[in-house]
């Protein structure tokens, strides 16, 4: 049973620290005679206020007895005392110590009443102007119709973090917004819990079927399967699904559809005679991408003078002949304006991709490489010897409005002849949609990918769309070079796609399947990483070896395998900082790994070099720990990153992580166990992109029957998506079949 909270009550002393995008606060409160460091995310606070707690109490060993809030009430300050104490915090503009005094000895404890409701009589206290006095009381009121807000919220379970959110996204007329429109909340840029806007709407007795609500469940509905890949609905699914949800008929939701389509917040296209439903958003990212695609597919080739003169001259200087598909590609990337290369592990991308660019560079080209991950860029830059950065990079972000935008656009053009995409199964919609806004018309691209691993993480499935349709010039690798062929993991990869049975795999190969189920399963994922691989392959435990479970749940799923593996590799030592952070303790040591996009967050390159960003999937290991602050510093490959307090819910221990969070990624040795995988997690594309993590060695663990199961399921990677019909319109007549 979960403990009761704890209250706390007094007066806020001082504000020791405030984050004041998200609310999160460090202040002194004094109350019978004791003074008590408070933290967490409660709001803005000024001194002088009167606060009521609720949270507990935690005995810290250097810094002694301090209280963690989940609650906070507070109230305007009353006692004269209070009232000083505020307005001598220079909380109001204008007013410093001095000018308190003077408003002090003009209107005693009842001066906040007259900032409320009388501003002008501020204008007889020397040096406020009738000016002042109105921007004096403007502040006041948002200050406190901040806190009213919070308060309201809280009784509808909305914490004060997403009401500081909705204060800034509605401002003072929040509340009334609310009142008139619950379900606000839930859509867009706030996306709030449903059940949050449905509780505010059953306290003003609306009706289930009134058509906020209806309009609400279709456009969440929308949203959530975007969550999950899709970029549109067929119309009957939409209905059926939204149905469901809240428990209205489909004939209303159909009425509130189509309303919808009418006023432009939603859209709809016909895809093979059927209604196909979207966010304007994504369409309009799909239509941008079937735009370009086919306008590059349609323009005339390029000039290629004694091309396959120079594929040779190359041959002689690499001393290996190219395989006619790897020509293939070679000439088309030369010739067309844009293409796509694909091919499974082992048979020659990186090859191919490099003699493309030494040819675009003989012919000074001006090339651009870059991939949608930091360590998929790292990568990439690896193999071919030559810069390459992630895509937010080349684009330069720009989050001043606090709104993630690019520096480059369809405005300020990227200077390159050639784009090279690696890792293009990653890529979401709205992705590339920023990336061919800031291309020239006539930049080329280049698409290098493998289609049989996990589409992107956000909504659309770019690569294989364009497969599907065969209407951009493709090129598929799929011979197995001899070198290649010697490593069982790339064997392995191909039997999965094929639906062969596995490899076991020997002792001097880089596959095995061990057999185990349970809580020895897991047993024996722990002895791997610690003992077993590091002594008979000198792996370090935590920088070579990664664990990718196809789910956070069960033995072994992320969760109770972090919990482990932390336990293990990096126990609770005297002496050594730790932090907890909600249910997690991170400690000097810890694996980590950033679980999502954090445009703000500043770093330094061992070098000198700074910059911002932190992207979902980035791995690190925990430098230091400044206790007192509740702040990190991570080491991501050759970047330091400081995590204040309020950023450490980005943070997950990464011992174990998840397959998709792997995507772009390689690690020395990768164990991948299969014991209990969820059936909707039973499927082949997750199972191959967690082998081909492994560069150097790979180790299923599980049962028989569940790998069979996730070889043979086909079908859990297929999404909704309009790109390829949408390529289909944009091209004319005699543009099929261009890929071989």
């Amino acid at each position: 049973m979960e403990q009761e909270l704890e209250r706390l009550e007094g007066t806020v002393e001082d504000i020791i620290y405030l984050n004041e995008d998200n609310g999160y606060t460090v202040f002194e409160v004094s109350g019978s005679g004791v003074v008590t460091v408070v933290c967490g995310v409660v709001g803005e606070l000024h001194a002088g206020e009167s606060v009521v707690c609720r949270g507990r109490y935690e005995n810290h060993a250097t810094y002694g007895r301090q209280f963690h809030a989940q609650e906070c009430e507070t109230d305007m300050p009353k006692d004269l005392e209070a009232v000083y104490a505020f307005l001598a915090s220079r909380s109001l503009p204008y007013i410093g110590a001095r000018t308190a005094d003077k408003i002090i000895d003009k209107f005693g404890a009842a001066a906040l009443e007259v900032i409320a409701n009388d501003p002008a009589q501020l204008t007889l206290i020397p040096g406020i102007s009738a000016d002042k006095a109105d921007r004096i009381q403007q502040e006041f009121k948002r200050m406190f119709g901040m806190r009213e807000l919070i308060a309201y919220l809280a009784q509808f379970e909305i914490s004060p973090r997403r009401a500081m959110e909705v204060f800034r996204t509605f401002g003072p007329g929040a509340m009334q917004a609310i009142q008139q429109n619950p379900y606000l909340l839930c859509g867009e840029p706030l996306q709030l819990d449903f059940r949050h806007a449905d509780s505010i709407a059953q306290y003003y007795q609306m009706a289930g079927d009134c058509a906020q609500r209806l309009e609400a469940a279709l456009l969440r509905t929308l949203r959530h399967n975007a969550g999950n890949g899709h970029t549109c609905l067929p119309r009957a699914q939409l209905l059926e699904t939204a149905s469901n949800f809240i428990h209205q008929p489909p004939e209303k939701l159909a009425a509130a559809l189509d309303s919808c389509i009418q006023t432009g917040k939603l859209a709809v296209r016909m895809f093979d005679g059927t209604p196909y439903i979207y966010l304007p958003d994504l369409l309009a990212a799909e239509q941008d991408i079937a735009d370009r695609l086919a306008m590059l597919t349609r323009r005339g080739k390029q000039a290629a003078h004694g091309l396959d003169k120079n594929i040779q001259i190359l041959e002689l200087a690499q001393g290996f002949a190219y395989a006619p598909l790897q020509k293939e590609a070679i000439r088309k990337a030369m010739t067309e304006n844009c293409l796509v290369l694909t091919g499974g592990p082992g048979t020659g991308k990186t090859t191919t991709v490099n003699a493309i660019l030494q040819l675009l560079e003989n012919e000074a080209e001006r090339v651009a490489l870059c991939a949608p991950t930091g360590r998929a860029a790292k990568r990439l830059s690896e193999l071919t010897g030559r810069k390459a950065s992630t895509i937010h990079r080349l684009l330069e972000v720009d989050y001043t409005g606090g709104v993630v935008s690019f520096i480059h656009n369809d405005k300020n053009l990227l200077k390159c002849d050639v784009v090279i995409l690696d890792e293009m199964s990653m890529v979401d919609v709205k992705l590339f949609q920023a990336l061919i806004a800031a291309l020239r018309y006539s930049c080329r691209i280049i698409m290098v990918g493998d289609a049989d691993q996990l589409p992107s993480v956000g909504p659309g499935n770019i690569l294989g769309e364009i497969i599907r349709s065969g209407l951009v010039p493709t090129v598929c690798l799929n011979e197995i070079f001899r070198q290649a062929a010697q490593s069982l993991i790339v064997e392995n990869a191909h039997h999965i796609i094929s639906g062969e049975p596995l490899k076991k795999g020997g002792k001097t190969d880089d596959f095995f399947f061990l057999e185990a189920d349970g809580d020895a399963a897991q047993k024996l994922v722990c002895d791997l990483v610690t003992t077993r691989l590091p002594r008979s392959y000198q792996f370090d435990p935590v920088k070579d070896i990664q664990v990718l479970c196809p789910t956070k749940l069960g033995p072994t799923g992320t969760q109770a395998l972090n919990a482990e593996l932390q336990a293990m590799l990096n126990p609770p030592r005297k002496g050594k900082p730790e932090l907890q952070s909600a249910a997690r303790v991170f400690r000097v040591g810890d694996k980590v790994m950033q679980v999502r996009n954090n445009y703000e967050i500043t770093w330094q390159r061992i070098g000198g070099e700074q910059g911002v960003g932190a992207y979902n999937g980035d791995i690190g290991i925990v430098e230091s720990i400044d206790v007192r602050s509740r702040s990190m510093v991570v080491r991501m490959d050759d970047r330091r990153l400081v995590y204040p307090a309020e950023n450490l819910n980005e943070l997950e221990i990464a011992y174990a992580i998840t397959v998709h969070k792997s995507q772009g990624s390689e690690f020395p040795a990768v164990i991948l166990p299969a014991a209990q995988v969820p059936p909707r997690l039973c499927y082949r594309n997750l199972f191959y992109t967690g082998v081909t993590r492994g560069r150097k060695l790979c180790i299923v663990v599980g049962r028989r029957d569940v790998v069979n199961r996730m070889m043979s399921n086909i079908r859990q990677n297929l999404r909704y998506s309009g790109l390829a019909a949408l390529l289909a319109q944009a091209l004319p007549p005699g543009r099929e079949n261009l890929s071989d």
